[in-house]
């Protein structure tokens, strides 16, 4: 059977990273899936390998097309950015096993719209303290820093990814990245056995 591998955590836990070592991981045979973005473009990012960077104006056009699976919108001091997956020919159920990055909601709207038979969470944990620290980091490597933003999204997580939330999206297991190491060993052994859920 095919599966959607879904990876999922609060912003700076280490899911483009942990993202990046499984689709290296060549006994996994994973295949990834492109989200779409209307934000802009980071330093270190390029159009089609983190997210397809399109206009507002092609978001709808597609949303019109009907082929937008799910969307969410961030309202950040920069102004609204738009964050979606398409059925743009990416997922052929059956053929493949996938790998896709995205928030709680957009989890449950692709379980929705796949079958919770075919997707799979893989919900990535870190210490807020070490996260926090992380998106500083990160944003200090930018050109112009935008520390507002940091903490716009730090403290959005915290309600995105309530207790309550993750119990409501119906995860049960956690993967904690303490250690890159030992959380991918654990994550590769699951999609290999087929335990992630």
């Amino acid at each position: 059977m095919s599966n959607i591998y879904f990876i999922v955590g609060k912003s700076s836990t280490g899911k483009d990273t942990i993202f990046a070592h499984l689709m290296d991981n060549e006994t996994l045979r994973l295949r990834k899936v492109v989200s779409y973005t209307t934000r802009p473009m980071r330093e270190s990012e390029e159009d089609g390998r983190e997210y397809y960077f399109v206009s507002e104006d092609k978001m709808k056009e597609m949303e019109k097309d009907g082929v937008v699976i799910e969307r969410r919108t961030y309202h950040t001091i920069n102004g609204d950015w738009h964050y979606f997956l398409a059925d743009d020919g990416q997922i052929k159920l059956g053929k493949h096993n996938y790998l896709v990055i995205g928030t709680l909601e957009s989890y449950r709207q692709v379980r929705d719209y796949f079958g919770a038979e075919h997707v799979c969470p893989i919900y990535i944990e870190v210490d807020d303290g070490i996260r926090l620290q992380r998106a500083i980091n990160r944003e200090h490597q930018q050109k112009e820093p935008n520390f507002d933003e940091v903490c716009r999204r730090y403290l959005a997580d915290q309600a995105d990814f309530s207790e309550e939330a993750i119990k409501a999206a119906g995860i049960t297991k956690r993967y904690v990245n303490d250690s890159l190491v030992d959380c991918l060993k654990e994550i590769e052994k699951d999609i290999s056995d087929g335990n992630s859920r």
